[in-house]
């Protein structure tokens, strides 16, 4: 056993040159992350080479035209780490481009076609002398990691191979395999404050404000800033269930099939949210703060969604449905149909501002355990196609990416809030209680 201030790691790096790379959208606490892991390597005598804007350089590379330091990666050196841990923004920058986008089953691989941008993404890295790569982002950046590790599976045994090891990040929170992601607490903490200063306005003007929270897909960061921001409710995707929850016929604009979808009752919905403010009412408070998670768009009714593109990752271009603005108009409508009266409902939506905050003190030290578990897992462990994972007191775990992938379909799985937990029913301990029997029938 070392002794207490004893390096837990004395030895030289076996890799000569590691790149980090950032995608997806930005979250607190994601220097933390990538200064951890290259002064890990740094102080054990590797070179760290930061990718530039993601895959984005890398997924277009062609020899002929040489990957440049300073335009597309820039190597990282302990000056460039000065007091980083704890500064905003990302200091690699990131974006969200997909090498693995044309990639959705395992024969794809074979198809040379299908891989290119995977290859090029190899080559690129090869080219730059890069021997291992460390991966942070969300959901779709895990995929493209597990597609980048399948890819290098299928050459000649003799090709140098490039171990990938993952961080996981989002603010959404909804990563399986890890409790909490890194920059969660902050953006939540970070949005409940501003539905705290949207209450006391609520409360000056006696009217509502309909948040729209990030959280594409589960309802954690909706959650957690109405827990700590004291919404009145707070509707995610989780709870469109029951009498909530219906099916409707639509035909696909470019086959011509009709297909049934899961969607949700719309109008029970809204009466639900409206059932909440007369209640209030009765209670003497005329003024409240509803928050409603984006995943919801998902959900609605296939006449919002007419004529609204998807992206790379095959989501939904929420922004284009304006969500909040939608709900707003129905619930304004809804109040004066049930009560004869007009109530003032402002939609907005919150999320952006919280991609880079100040992180806090537990999220950079979350980030920054991430970010020696990358060094620790490749170096350490030797692994090769893990996501590196934390539990209890930042203790560090490795989870195999065919643990957390559909082998079939090379999709992630979603980390809903499980319907019915302790986490879940905290929400309804804390809002506003209605009786919903007193929910008009149609």
């Amino acid at each position: 056993m070392a002794e207490a201030l004893t390096r837990p790691y004395a030895d030289k790096s076996s890799f000569r040159r590691v790149a980090i790379l950032f995608a997806g959208g930005p979250a607190p606490a994601a220097n933390a992350v990538i200064s951890a892991a290259a002064v890990s390597f740094l102080r054990h005598g590797s070179e760290v080479i930061g990718i530039k804007h993601g895959y984005s350089s890398l997924a277009t590379y062609d020899p002929a035209k040489p990957l440049e330091q300073g335009t597309d990666y820039v190597v990282i050196d302990h000056p460039m780490l000065s007091r980083t841990r704890s500064k905003q923004g990302i200091m690699i920058g990131t974006a969200r481009a997909n090498p693995g986008k044309m990639v959705s089953s395992p024969e794809h691989l074979k198809d040379p076609e299908r891989v290119a941008p995977l290859k090029a993404t190899y080559d690129a890295l090869r080219s730059i002398g890069v021997e291992a790569l460390i991966s942070i982002g969300g959901d779709d950046t895990l995929k493209t990691a597990n597609k980048f590790k399948l890819y290098q599976d299928t050459l000649p045994a003799d090709a140098p191979r490039i171990p990938v090891v993952h961080l996981p990040k989002t603010i959404d929170n909804d990563y399986r395999g890890i409790d909490f992601t890194f920059g969660y607490f902050t953006a939540v903490d970070f949005l409940a404050r501003e539905v705290r200063n949207l209450l006391a306005d609520a409360e000056a003007n006696k009217s509502y404000f309909l948040v729209e929270s990030m959280g594409r897909s589960a309802g954690w960061l909706a959650y957690g800033v109405a827990i700590a921001g004291e919404a009145s409710l707070v509707i995610s995707v989780e709870d469109i269930r029951g009498k909530y929850r219906t099916t409707e016929e639509y035909t696909n604009p470019e086959t011509g099939e009709t297909k049934t979808r899961d969607v949700m009752n719309l109008e029970k919905v809204i009466k639900r949210i409206v059932l909440t403010m007369i209640t209030r009412e009765r209670e003497g408070k005329k003024y409240g703060v509803i928050v409603i998670a984006e995943g919801l768009a998902e959900l609605m009714p296939q006449k919002y969604l007419e004529g609204i593109g998807r992206d790379d990752h095959g989501h939904i271009n929420i922004s284009a449905i304006s969500l909040h603005t939608v709900f707003g108009k129905l619930i304004a409508n809804e109040y004066e149909k049930q009560t004869g009266t007009k109530r003032k409902v402002t939609p907005l939506q919150l999320g952006y501002e919280a991609r880079c905050a100040t992180p806090h003190a537990f999220d950079v030290m979350l980030g920054s355990q991430l970010g020696v578990g990358a060094f620790r897992a490749l170096e350490e462990q030797k692994l090769n196609g893990v996501m590196v994972s934390v539990s209890g007191q930042l203790q560090l775990h490795y989870v195999p990416f065919e643990e957390l992938v559909d082998p079939q379909t090379l999709v992630t799985v979603v980390r809903y809030i499980e319907n019915d937990s302790d986490f879940q029913l905290l929400t309804r301990f804390l809002e506003t209680y209605v009786n919903e029997e007193d929910m008009p029938v149609s």
